[in-house]
């Protein structure tokens, strides 16, 4: 895990983005995080989600973060908390993950806050 990495899981607790649970949780997944073989893996063995928030204006990253499939249900809370009110399947999208799916999953643009949410399957 790189500082980076570890500096950001932080700063999304410090903001309340996430609980202290679930910033153990990814820092021990990142920690333990090692080099796989080359080629198709497992459902879930190797893979990411990525979450990524872009500035429609602007076009700049607000968030993009990477979580290791494994912790595809903490990754959902998160998600959740920041758009808790979009009429996104959940548990679809879970299935939708752990099934195999690979590449972008889903998209949202909140006019609103003038922001894109991108979820991708690594």
């Amino acid at each position: 895990m790189t500082t980076e990495e570890r500096l950001k899981i932080l700063q999304m607790l410090e903001e309340g983005k996430i609980t202290a649970e679930e910033a153990a949780a990814l820092l021990r997944a990142l920690g333990g995080r090692k080099p796989g073989p080359a080629g198709p893996s497992p459902v879930g063995e190797g893979r990411f989600l990525r979450v990524r928030v872009t500035d429609i204006g602007s076009g700049k990253n607000k968030v993009n973060i990477t979580i290791p499939l494994q912790l595809v249900k903490v990754g959902l809370r998160i998600a959740e908390r920041f758009a808790p009110e979009t009429e996104v399947d959940w548990q679809g999208l879970a299935e939708a993950i752990t099934g195999g799916a690979i590449g972008k999953i889903v998209e949202i643009e909140d006019e609103e806050d003038n922001e894109r949410v991108e979820v991708y399957v690594e």
